[in-house]
């Protein structure tokens, strides 16, 4: 069971994927940041019931339950700073939107927008591709729908 069981469907989540994986032995020191930095996150003086953690060694993924209180936009500035700095620290993009993460075989592949086109119309991947959906933006969401065929998701209209 992952801590995040405990918040509602409705908890906001945001998640960040790297343009690569980080790399293993990184994994530990990463979530440990990623912990505190959620254990810490605070919306005008008010602590945040927030839980952040590394998933696939290539997500970064912070929830929010916002029935305690909201996420401010002075505190959403406050993740994407946090994220920056994790990601100048391990080298690594998290915020290109033009990568596409799926599951090939059994290990997690990105490739960029045009690469990923290209497999697609090459039959190496297909629309029973297991893809990850990182604009879902609920905790129901993302148990649901985070990982999907890529014939369900809008990632169909980018091949």
């Amino acid at each position: 069971m992952h801590t995040y069981d405990t918040l509602p469907d409705t908890t906001r989540v945001w998640i960040y994927q790297a343009n690569r994986p980080f790399e293993e032995k990184d994994i530990p020191g990463i979530r440990e940041k990623v912990q505190a930095f959620a254990q810490s996150w605070v919306s005008h003086n008010r602590q945040l019931r927030a839980l952040g953690d590394v998933l696939h060694r290539q997500f970064i993924v912070l929830m929010v339950d916002e029935s305690q209180a909201d996420a401010s936009g002075c505190s959403i500035d406050k993740s994407v700073y946090f994220l920056k700095q994790l990601q100048a620290e391990y080298g690594v993009d998290l915020f290109d939107r033009m990568a596409f993460t799926y599951m090939d075989g059994d290990r997690v592949a990105t490739a960029p927008r045009d690469e990923f086109a290209r497999l697609y119309r090459q039959g190496r991947i297909n629309d029973d591709t297991l893809v990850f959906d990182p604009l879902v933006s609920t905790k129901g969401d993302f148990g649901r729908a985070w990982l999907k065929p890529l014939g369900q998701s809008w990632h169909k209209r980018m091949v």
